[in-house]
């Protein structure tokens, strides 16, 4: 009972930590006014994902593209999936992470 407990009680800590607010200075665009997908995903992605997408609480993200297309990643990123949270990312920078995410192969 204590070791479900335990894993309930990290689990929602770390599906809190990678919601993270927004505080200004995770800046979302690069100086051409482009969307910059990699800050983004090590600001919000890594912490599930692990620093090298190398997968932790979440799975591998570093060969991602080879496994789903940028459609299918941009659908987890807006509606989640297993213990992701949906929104995590969304509008022009989701569409962004996404694609970034599909050239990863």
């Amino acid at each position: 009972m204590k070791k479900k407990l335990l894993g309930i009680l990290l689990g929602t800590s770390l599906v809190l930590a990678a919601c993270g607010g927004n505080d200004g200075g995770d800046s979302k665009e690069t100086s051409s006014g482009d969307v910059d997908a990699e800050k983004i995903v090590n600001n919000k992605c890594t912490s599930c994902h692990g620093g090298n997408l190398e997968g932790g609480m979440g799975p591998a993200l570093k060969d991602v593209g080879s496994r789903l297309d940028k459609d299918q990643i941009l659908e987890i990123i807006k509606n989640g999936k297993g213990q992701m949270p949906a929104g995590l990312v969304e509008g022009e920078e989701a569409d962004a992470v996404a694609e970034w995410l599909a050239n990863k192969k």
